[in-house]
């Protein structure tokens, strides 16, 4: 094992993955970013650099681990298209990568594991039987990667809700719930009044990560933990959220159309996917984070209006000023917001 504190992170170009590369970069980390376009990525401005490589190709993810005492694997097929054929092999290239460095894993997961058998209070330790295809690829991932724990390979694995944020490029609150670059005039509700939800502030949850990365060598080889983030325990605080900030006189609230996705799906993979984790907005559930929180304390935590407020600057959303705030500036993007590359 290496005592160097040298990152890489995999779907840096990405949602959470960027999000991680930028925590693990303020908390001292050395960030190397895997990319297929360098120099295209490079001209984000990041302070962490990236290196050439491909996450499905074992050669170029174990070459960019070298010397590395962590990485990240935040990359997942765009728009859920080939979750099947390219998840475990994603896999497998950093399971070599961390056995040939030394590194500790470091998993962003899903929820999509759990079936109704789970519900409502989704601990670590919960039983796994999902409903749906991509929660039994990401099973099969997170089976593989404790296989290798008892080989000596270590993981974590950080559980996260639907994620939202200003800098993302694929979530329910980017793609299903508003227009980026237009103002609020609707907003889509993937869930049902009464109907618990948790959401995941993707800076909170990245510094989480970022925590854990710091003290990953006192962890069990083979750890997993929640991320509680913002429980929507009405189902409709998060809607009616971005709705007081919207600058229009009125906002309209409607139902995800989900026949309608389902219907779309007959010709089109990502809309079939994504009408099959509706149970997941159907059935209420929480993260329970008793565990992470023993390891790192409380979660880090923005307040909702604030981390939305950000979110929809972020996604080119004009807001009303809060108190204080010269008129004309609501559309600013605050922290720094930029660009991602494709």
């Amino acid at each position: 094992m290496t005592a160097s504190k040298i990152a890489l992170v995999l779907g840096a170009t990405g949602s959470i993955g960027y999000e991680a590369a930028r925590a693990l970069d303020a908390h001292g980390w050395v960030v190397r970013a895997l990319t297929r376009d360098v120099d295209r990525a490079a001209r984000t401005g990041a302070s962490f650099y990236f290196v050439e490589g491909d996450a499905t190709d074992p050669a170029s993810v174990v070459q960019a681990a070298r010397g590395a005492s962590l990485i990240v694997h935040a990359a997942n097929p765009p728009s859920y298209r080939g979750w099947s054929r390219l998840v475990l092999p994603m896999a497998d290239s950093v399971i070599a990568a961390a056995r040939a460095s030394g590194a500790r894993i470091v998993l962003p997961g899903t929820v999509y594991n759990y079936g109704p058998d789970a519900m409502p209070v989704l601990a670590p330790d919960s039983p796994q039987n999902p409903r749906t295809e991509k929660g039994r690829v990401r099973v099969a991932l997170e089976r593989r990667l404790e296989a290798a724990a008892d080989d000596g390979v270590r993981t974590i694995i950080l559980r996260f809700g639907d994620f939202f944020g200003p800098r993302l490029r694929s979530s329910w609150f980017r793609q299903g719930m508003v227009r980026p670059g237009r103002p609020i005039t609707g907003v889509f509700n993937p869930g049902r009044a009464g109907i618990a939800h948790p959401w995941t502030y993707a800076p909170d949850g990245a510094e989480a990560l970022a925590r854990l990365a710091d003290i990953e060598a006192t962890l069990p080889p083979f750890a997993r933990y929640h991320f509680a983030g913002h429980l929507d325990e009405t189902g409709t605080t998060m809607v009616e959220t971005v709705a007081r900030l919207s600058t229009e006189p009125r906002v309209r609230i409607t139902r995800v159309p989900w026949t309608a996705l389902a219907v779309l799906g007959l010709f089109n993979e990502t809309m079939r996917e994504s009408a099959r984790v509706k149970s997941f907005w159907r059935a209420p559930y929480r993260l329970d984070n008793a565990s992470l929180v023993a390891a790192i304390g409380p979660e880090p935590h923005t307040p909702l209006r604030n981390a939305v407020r950000i979110t929809l600057h972020g996604l080119g959303c004009p807001t009303k000023p809060e108190p204080g705030e010269p008129s004309g500036t609501s559309s600013t993007a605050p922290n720094n917001t930029s660009e991602l590359p494709s």
